[in-house]
């Protein structure tokens, strides 16, 4: 029998009782097993390295590689901490993994469930129900829950919450306040979603010049910018740029 295929089933016996003695996921298992190399290889980089050397590179990728292999394993934890705990911490990262799955509706129900007592008027918890609301087209709930924060937290400030308020104030084709909405937000939201967004209601609305404006200025911005705000911001300067053309009045 070669060397190489007895050293392989050694590594990999070795592998397989350092998973059941440390606890560890038992998917590794089948890994290690149906996978020789790969998920040998795997293991070793994932579970045993980060545990000699540590440091933050090390725990990315075994975060990654945990999705891969394990891809409800973060939802199965924050379901654990709600039932665990069912601290309003614990519920929102609940909601946030069922937001990321776009599981909206479901999302929307743990949000809504953690607004009782001393939290029900949680600013982040209703900031959340209304992303969640919107996301599912759901836009006059969205706009209630939006309403309720502000008249409850009237000294919290979100960037994202105003620039939600703006699109489902044109979602429910209120198009005059959300014009205002979007006035408001645009300055001080930190990426050019916001401006090309009150761009194109601006256009919506017939008001091409001052559409055209917004655009221009925010291309010819970027242009000086730097380049990680470029390439963070890509999608939405591609838009501006490929709506500059549509800017202009025809008489």
């Amino acid at each position: 029998m070669p060397l190489i295929f007895i050293l392989t089933l050694a590594l990999q016996a070795a592998l397989i009782v350092h998973v059941i003695r440390t606890g560890r996921n038992n998917l590794w298992i089948w890994a290690i097993a149906l996978l020789p190399a790969a998920g040998s290889l795997a293991y070793i980089g994932v579970e045993i390295l980060p545990e000699i050397f540590g440091g933050r590179t090390a725990r990315r990728t075994k975060a990654s590689v945990q999705r891969i292999i394990d891809p409800d394993r973060d939802l199965r934890q924050a379901a654990a901490a709600v039932q665990f705990s069912g601290n309003v911490d614990a519920r929102r990262r609940l909601a946030e993994e069922l937001y990321e799955r776009g599981q909206y509706a479901e999302a929307a129900a743990v949000y809504q469930g953690g607004l009782t007592g001393i939290f029900e008027h949680d600013p982040v918890l209703l900031l959340g129900l209304a992303g969640a609301q919107f996301a599912s087209g759901e836009f006059g709930p969205a706009r209630a829950s939006l309403e309720r924060l502000m008249l409850h937290n009237p000294e919290f400030k979100s960037a994202d919450g105003h620039l939600l308020y703006a699109r489902t104030l044109e979602a429910q084709e209120a198009l005059e306040e959300a014009e205002r909405e979007y006035a408001a937000a645009a300055p001080g939201y930190p990426g050019a979603e916001a401006r090309v967004r009150y761009a194109l209601l601006l256009k919506r609305r017939g008001k091409l010049d001052e559409a055209r404006r917004i655009l221009k200025d925010l291309v010819d911005g970027a242009r000086m910018a730097p380049a990680h705000y470029r390439k963070a911001q890509a999608e939405w300067l591609d838009r501006a740029r490929r709506e500059l053309p549509n800017m202009f009045r025809i008489n």
